[in-house]
């Protein structure tokens, strides 16, 4: 994207209808590193590979606890993420406090789509650069909720946000019907498999990058990172990965065999040439 003469605010409209401060918002959360949530009938996985900038600096931090039974992770800009997580934070205290009671997920929904719609109908403001996967449990059951900076805020079986979260999505979709009734370490498993599919092909999960977030029937919201990690790393590292590698003709990441020669000893049909790949900012 480039700068041109409808992006100087976010309520100036372009000839095509569109608002390029929330574009380049939703921008900056697709280049946020990788999160996953899923949700079974009693629980809610959220899993989030963290990043470092550089060898000298920690790995930031992607989960946040909201309450006992409810938490979020982050993608995009983890300024913006930061304040919107500590005004969800807010919101539990708030409800606890007057109601004396956990708040409902559908409430912490409604409050967060104003708050991220404000940012986008006044002058003098812009949109939060950062998407959310919100993971929580109350009387209706577990939720996986996404939102992104246009305020579209949306409940999920499964979801994915952040670099190269469409592989992770093609994961999800294809074990959709095995989520359900799926166990805490089951869900755990899936949630971490499809992450792992964002990854470049020279790259794997570690305990270091990896952080695990789970909440449910019976089970306070509870963050793991470190060691407590790691077992569950060890539960998938056996099991293949289900994207190819891009460029590879095949599972095996090698080329494809050269169609037979047709008769008469004609040299065979040249193969057509791979697609380039799309460059993928991470």
């Amino acid at each position: 994207m480039f700068r041109n003469q409808y992006d100087s605010d976010v309520t100036v409209w372009s000839p095509q209808g569109r608002l390029h401060q929330v574009d380049y918002a939703v921008e900056a959360m697709k280049q946020g590193s990788a999160t996953v949530g899923v949700r079974s009938n009693t629980h809610a996985v959220l899993v989030a590979l963290k990043r470092a900038a550089n060898e000298l600096c920690s790995h930031q931090k992607k989960i946040y606890e909201l309450d006992t039974h409810c938490g979020v992770s982050i993608a995009g800009l983890l300024s913006d993420g930061r304040i919107l997580a500590r005004n969800l934070q807010t919101e539990c205290a708030s409800w606890r406090w007057d109601y004396k009671q956990p708040v409902p997920v559908a409430v912490l929904n409604e409050r967060m789509q104003l708050k991220l719609q404000a940012n986008t109908q006044y002058y003098g403001r812009r949109p939060f650069g950062v998407g959310l996967i919100i993971a929580g449990y109350d009387k209706d059951g577990a939720h996986i909720v996404r939102t992104d900076p246009s305020a579209e805020v949306a409940e999920m079986h499964a979801t994915s946000i952040g670099a190269r979260s469409q592989s992770a999505r093609t994961y999800l979709e294809r074990n959709l019907d095995k989520f359900a009734h799926s166990t805490p370490d089951e869900l755990i498993a899936h949630a971490l498999l499809s992450l792992r599919d964002t990854l470049p092909a020279e790259d794997n999960l570690s305990a270091k990058n990896t952080t695990i977030a789970i909440v449910g029937k019976g089970t306070p919201f509870k963050i793991m990172e470190n060691d407590e990690v790691a077992p569950h790393l060890a539960a998938i590292a056996g099991v293949a990965r289900t994207t190819a590698v891009q460029g590879a003709g095949g599972a095996g990441g090698g080329n494809p065999p050269p169609p037979p020669a047709p008769q008469g000893g004609a040299p065979p049909p040249a193969a057509p040439a791979a697609p380039a790949a799309e460059e993928v900012r991470m």
